[in-house]
């Protein structure tokens, strides 16, 4: 077992969320918290790979052959239909928030509460 996918993966994960500390524009946050959820394909794809195994199809292959997980891949394309779901509306607030306050600065942006 290789831990190369682990180790991109802890560092996609850090220099994500190093971006969404040192974050001063909402768009940059959003950016940064996709590239911290892309460690986590990283991380399912790596635990679901096996070496020498085939795809799978159980129709043709043979009784005891290795074969990739497919519920890890499933998992992996729903994380990836998830993301992009989360990153739409993320985007679609930081516009209304721009909108109403002409900022994308959340340490400019004040309480709406008069």
């Amino acid at each position: 077992m290789s831990y190369l996918p682990f180790a991109v993966a802890v560092y996609l994960f850090l220099i994500g969320l190093w971006g969404i500390v040192i974050s001063r524009n909402l768009i940059h946050l959003v950016v940064c918290l996709s590239v911290v959820q892309s460690s986590t394909y990283i991380v399912l794809l790596a635990v679901g790979y096996r070496a020498g195994g085939t795809a799978p199809i159980f129709l043709d292959v043979p009784v005891g052959r290795r074969a990739v997980d497919p519920i890890v891949q499933a998992l992996t394309l729903t994380d990836v239909v998830v993301g992009v779901t989360v990153s739409a509306l993320l985007l679609a607030l930081a516009v209304q928030v721009h909108k109403r306050s002409g900022t994308l600065d959340p340490e400019l942006l004040t309480s709406s509460r008069d």
